[in-house]
Formats: structure tokens, C-alpha cells, sequence
């Protein structure tokens, strides 16, 4: 039992040593000399169902803060802006004109979203807050629209409408300059 835990042991830092390899085709051995063939994965964001990310396609850059920070503000690069190009992105073509069509204003000419991030003191919470907010802007615009039945008001509705305005116009009237009548 004890040989068992200790061989999972050893291959769980197997696994883990692998993952810390640099490169994507780079050779390990074991503990018992053994090569082990190592071929990492490039890193995915998921944004829905089976539809990830791939994390190599977003370009960071680093930027100072705005606004008060006392002394820290002025030396720290903190701030964080995101860009990422649709139209060169491994996403499928139903997503990227999806996306393309959204109004938003985070989203450039040229098809490329651009968010910034600095709410946080810290670079790399700034990072994680900005890849949050591109994939809840790609999950809103792969999010299916429930169409609108038109429908006609009430005729009830429309009589409350009508004593409204008459309501309104009789106020508005009561706010005139009252006319002498000598």
C-alpha cells in the first residue's frame, strides 16, 4: 500500500515537473531515468460549452494608473490594457461576427477590443480582471436574443395614458401667471 501512495507521489511531481518545462517539445526523465516525451498545451480560457480561448492570441501591455495613488502611482506600472484582434482570432466565424456586430465602444474600427483595467494596486489582478471582463463582452454577444412579439396596448392602458396627460396639461395650466381682471 505504502509503494502504491509513493509511486502516485512520484508521478504526481512527474506531471507537475512537465508543466514547468519551458519548452513544447523538451525531454524529461523520471526518477527511475526513464525520458518522459513532455508536450504542453498551449494555455485556453473557456468562454462556453466547448469554446475556448486561446490565451496567446491576447496582447498585454502594462501602463501606469490613473488618477491618486500617492508615491506608488508614479513609479508602478499597474494598469493594465488588453487588446484583442477579432478578425485574426482562432475563434469560429459565427462568434467573430457576432462579436463584430456588438455597439460597444471598447470595440475599435479594425475589429479590435481594447480594455483597460486598474482597479486593483496589483499587475496581475489587473490582468485577471481584464480576461474576465473580455470573456463576460464574448459570452454577452454569443448569448441568443429572445425576439420581441409586438403587441397593442390595452385599451384600458390607453385611458389611464389619456387622464395622465390631461392630469399633466391641467398642472402645467395652474402654473400660469394668473391675468388680472380689474
Amino acid at each position: 500500500m505504502a509503494r502504491a501512495n509513493v509511486e502516485v507521489a512520484i508521478n504526481a511531481i512527474e506531471i507537475t515537473n512537465a508543466f514547468i518545462a519551458t519548452t513544447l517539445n523538451h525531454k524529461q526523465y523520471n526518477t527511475y531515468g526513464n525520458p518522459i516525451e513532455v508536450v504542453l498545451s498551449p494555455p485556453m480560457l473557456h468562454i462556453h460549452d466547448n469554446l475556448f480561448l486561446d490565451e496567446r492570441e491576447i496582447e498585454f501591455s502594462m501602463i501606469r494608473a490613473q488618477g491618486s495613488g500617492g508615491q506608488n502611482v508614479n513609479k508602478v506600472s499597474s494598469a493594465v490594457h488588453l487588446r484583442f484582434d477579432v478578425g485574426q482570432s482562432s475563434l469560429p466565424e459565427e462568434c467573430k461576427t457576432l462579436l463584430l456586430e456588438l455597439s460597444d465602444r471598447r470595440l475599435s474600427k479594425d475589429g479590435v477590443i481594447v480594455i483597460k483595467a486598474q482597479s486593483f494596486r496589483s499587475q496581475e489582478k489587473n490582468r485577471a480582471d481584464a480576461i474576465e471582463r473580455l470573456l463576460l463582452l464574448i459570452r454577452s454577444a454569443l448569448q441568443e436574443r429572445a425576439l420581441r412579439k409586438p403587441t397593442r396596448p390595452t385599451r384600458a392602458s390607453q385611458r389611464r395614458r389619456v387622464q395622465r396627460k390631461s392630469l399633466h396639461g391641467e398642472v402645467k395650466r395652474l402654473r400660469a401667471k394668473v391675468a388680472d381682471f380689474h
